[in-house]
């Protein structure tokens, strides 16, 4: 069977207008054609699976309704918008996502006229479309909608509700679509999930407002210019039932719902309804996450990113290496430490299976913190716990958290409070790209006075970075490690201290000096022997920790060698190569220095191993540069 046959409506949607070319009674089927495709597309090419699931129907209502491109649309988070990828002209492209040089893996207006606005970091939608719909506005552009779609539970990041406060009180017609499916990767947590689930669980609210729909349809009332006064009855017969307004009404933006998110008739009839109207609103959707495939919908967390699977038994292909990743050995050493240590926590802004606190979770869950993506609110909650007498262990992705750099120097740093600052998926990443890149972070912590910035060579270091970090009056200590990359099948070794600020040796040399910092000095090691083999001695530092710098090793360094070569997972500009070079400046050296890392540049998406390639990162660009100073 083709394409054209096995999809008979999708394989001929090229843009939206094919889409609005159709009647409203053959949605439902393009609905199961694009999850269909979605789900086959995936099963082979890996990606973000149970999300993009959940919003096909609105996917579909959206640009059957909407006037894109004019129109606007800003996903977020991204990872919602898979089916808004091949809706927009890239479905026969869409076996190139996420891979090297194909479709990027998330919304970029680069890539498409489509795509509104960047979507790979939670919570920005609101902010960012209300900016879109206030320029529309400015520059006469009165007849363009913009559109927020915001959820995976992004409703619990603080800049979400910065946007909304900001919206009540500005000149715009902004629609924002909540899509409540009480997850983000794992299940949502907080008083705004309880909140939406109490939204849409009554039982009462929901009969009366269905009833009194279908009438006011019946009899011709229920049109444009009436839609307000439903409004205010829907929000008065809420506000009867739960004796009190929502938090959007209380912020002076009209609420409507919550609706059935795969009920595709109608959303399209709820957006004719609504799109139109002055003033920000909000559309509260109800969704499945995973809907339509049902090991994704019996379990969304695992689903969320599930790699290659079997369509038909839902078994995921995984390659089984007997190397655990650097996030399973942080996950079972924190257990460790906590059984040993009662003021051990853990503290994680949404993603505890992610980063493996989910064993803490499972294992001690009134010593574990979910917070929801809050990366700022985490920095300061663990800062506060630090100061309260705890030991927290705060775990967040290095690009995440870039949103709580404010709140690590005022709140942490500062006050020089005991916590560990675990930075997950720091360096490259690979198929996320240039939004999830961890690299900054080097560059970013270095300035801030009175904190630790360190970073394991291999899983029996982070092992004792973590032991260290909780010992007494540390200080606010970063240990920052890689996605995956595990390179040891005996890691369990004994947690003992590791005195802080101080490197090692790896391996002698006479020639070259090469100081790495963190596993990609693992990966890095066999240069040595190569370089050997062309009678160049190479000397291999293991730098272990950025700040305190190991001013002994250094000047060893300087005294000795000649030339020198740094490779970090980081940024060149700030990070090993920057303190290095100071460094030997400083103190009257006058090495020729090699500096290795991410260039200047946003490194955009493909398998790890080829961004080290690109960004000339990997052994063999190493060993270049090594027989380059040579010549």
């Amino acid at each position: 069977m083709t394409k054209n046959e096995k999809f008979p409506l999708l394989s001929n949607i090229d843009t939206p207008a094919d889409l609005r070319r159709l009647s409203e009674k053959q949605l439902p089927q393009v609905c199961d054609e694009l999850r269909d495709f979605i789900i086959e597309s995936l099963s082979n090419n890996p990606g973000h699976f149970a999300s993009s699931l959940g919003t096909v129907e609105l996917t579909v209502a959206l640009h059957y309704v909407m006037s894109t491109p004019n129109d606007k649309i800003v996903w977020d988070v991204g990872h919602q918008a898979y089916g808004h990828k091949i809706l927009t002209g890239r479905r026969d492209r869409f076996d190139t996502n996420r891979k090297f040089k194909g479709l990027k893996p998330f919304p970029a207006p680069e890539e498409s006229e489509y795509d509104a606005f960047i979507g790979g970091h939670a919570s920005n939608s609101i902010s960012a479309a209300l900016g879109l719909a206030v320029a529309a506005k400015m520059n006469g552009r009165e007849q363009e909608r913009t559109i927020a779609v915001i959820g995976d539970g992004s409703m619990s990041g603080g800049l979400a509700y910065e946007g909304l406060n900001n919206a009540s009180s500005s000149d715009n017609d902004l629609l924002i679509i909540l899509n409540d499916n009480n997850m983000s990767i794992d299940k949502s947590v907080g008083g705004m999930s309880q909140l939406l689930i109490s939204m849409h669980s009554s039982r009462l609210y929901n009969k009366i407002r269905h009833r009194a729909a279908r009438f006011f349809t019946k009899i011709g009332l229920l049109n444009k210019t009436r839609a307000a006064s439903l409004t205010r009855f829907n929000n008065g017969l809420k506000a009867m039932l739960y004796q009190q307004r929502n938090i959007f009404e209380g912020m002076s933006v009209r609420y409507f719902g919550p609706i059935d998110g795969h009920d595709v008739i109608e959303l399209v009839r709820t957006l004719n309804i609504i799109k139109d109207m002055k003033g920000p609103k909000l559309l509260h959707i109800h969704t499945v996450k995973g809907k339509g495939y049902k090991p994704a919908e019996e379990d969304a967390t695992s689903w969320h990113q599930p790699g290659i699977f079997d369509i038909e038994t839902g078994e995921r292909i995984v390659s089984e290496s007997g190397i655990p990743r650097f996030q399973d050995v942080f996950g079972e050493t924190l257990v460790e430490l906590a059984k040993a240590n009662p003021a051990v926590v853990g503290v994680t802004p949404a993603m505890p299976t992610g980063c493996s606190m989910n064993l803490l979770m499972n294992e001690m869950p009134e010593r574990f913190f979910d917070v929801g993506i809050a990366e700022g609110h985490a920095v300061t909650f663990a800062a506060g716990l630090g100061k309260g007498g705890a030991m927290p262990f705060c775990n967040i992705y290095s690009s995440f958290m870039q949103r709580g750099y404010d709140n690590l120097i005022h709140d942490a740093a500062l006050q020089r409070v005991n916590m560990v600052l675990c930075l997950d998926r720091a360096g490259i990443v690979g198929e996320d790209g240039p939004t999830h890149h961890g690299a900054f972070d080097l560059a970013f912590l270095r300035p801030i006075p009175d904190i630790t910035i360190s970073s394991p060579y291999d899983e029996c270091e982070l092992r004792r970075l973590m032991y260290t970090a909780q010992q007494p009056a540390m200080g606010t200590f970063v240990i920052r490690y890689p996605r995956g990359r595990g390179m040891l099948t005996d890691w369990k070794c004994p947690l003992e201290s590791i005195p802080v600020g101080k490197g090692r040796c790896i391996k002698e040399g006479n020639d070259i000096a090469l100081l790495t910092l963190g596993p990609i000095g693992k990966s890095v090691a066999g240069v040595v022997n190569d370089a050997e083999r062309e009678g160049i001695s190479v000397a291999h530092y293991d730098m272990r920790f950025l700040k305190p710098i190991d001013k002994e090793l250094l000047h060893e360094v300087g005294k000795k060698f000649k030339y020198v070569i740094t490779l970090e997972d980081g940024v060149i500009a700030g990070g090993l190569g920057t303190a290095v070079t100071e460094f030997m400046a400083e103190n009257g050296y006058t090495p020729t220095i090699k500096t290795m890392g991410i260039p200047d540049t946003f490194v955009e998406h493909g398998s790890a191993e080829e961004l080290y390639k690109l960004c000339k990162m990997d052994k063999e660009a190493v060993l270049k540069a090594v027989l380059n100073i040579k010549k």
